[in-house]
């Protein structure tokens, strides 16, 4: 495939989602739409911003000068 072709793909994805959601009621639209977890559903917090909580900031900081940590 050329790269026009991928393009074609995925915007065509896009408008086959947005059909979809233009059959919703403005009520089942909004719960479609909403930021969900992957793995459980649930609703994502707008303040984590996709930070990983498993990040060390301070080891980043050492590493990063080129210390050991």
């Amino acid at each position: 495939m050329k790269n026009r072709d991928y393009l074609w793909c995925a915007l065509n994805l896009m408008l086959d989602d947005e059909e979809v959601l233009d059959q919703l009621c403005p009520t089942c639209r909004m719960h479609a739409v909403e930021d969900r977890c992957p793995v459980c559903g649930g609703l994502k917090s707008g303040g984590e911003g996709g930070q990983n909580a498993a990040f060390d900031e301070k080891r980043y900081e050492i590493l990063s000068k080129g210390g050991r940590p």
